[in-house]
């Protein structure tokens, strides 16, 4: 994290706004992009971001360590998602279909995307704040509460269930067991 924004960070834990809307300037695409790729809709993106500013401007006297800005920010966000998640049933794919919506979807990489919504919610977590978001490992268990282990874990077994998912579940590769002797 640069200099200049720690600084910002500091004065917006002692209570400066200005100090925090320059902060939320600097990171407001950063928030919407990761908010879009978990609901693919803008104006529910646009909630999340809002929703997380509100408690994050709320919150920032709590941030113990202002290099942990932007981990601090990104989980706030997921969990405003998450919580908005839980309140709003899903409906699937063919139901937004049959209701004339189909371009609703992002036109490009369609595959990718319906393949990424389709992981359980830790293994999506992980691929979008790993390769959309480009966290690092360390950042991504900072957000989550896990350990790094788990992050990689998840990274794993995320990558090969979108493997099977756009070979349509055939490994290309073939498998090799080794064996001890």
């Amino acid at each position: 994290m640069k200099e200049d924004t720690i600084k910002l960070v500091k004065r917006a834990i002692k209570g400066n706004m200005d100090a925090y809307g320059k902060l939320i300037a600097e990171y407001q695409i950063y928030l919407y992009k990761t908010a879009f790729l978990y609901v693919k809709n803008e104006a529910d993106s646009l909630d999340a971001v809002q929703e997380c500013v509100i408690k994050g401007m709320l919150g920032i006297e709590k941030l113990r360590e202002p290099r942990y800005f932007k981990t601090w920010i990104t989980k706030i966000l997921l969990n405003c998602i998450w919580q908005e998640r839980k309140a709003v049933p899903t409906i699937s794919l063919e139901e937004y279909v049959e209701k004339g919506c189909e371009n609703y979807l992002i036109e490009e990489k369609v595959d990718l995307y319906d393949a990424i919504d389709s992981l359980k919610d830790q293994y999506k977590t992980v691929i979008i704040l790993f390769y959309f978001q480009e966290l690092k490992i360390k950042e991504i268990a900072q957000v989550l509460d896990i350990p790094e282990g788990s992050v990689k874990a998840n990274l794993y077994r995320a990558k090969k269930q979108l493997g099977k998912c756009l070979t349509g579940g055939t490994d290309e590769k073939k498998e090799v067991k080794r064996y001890a002797k």
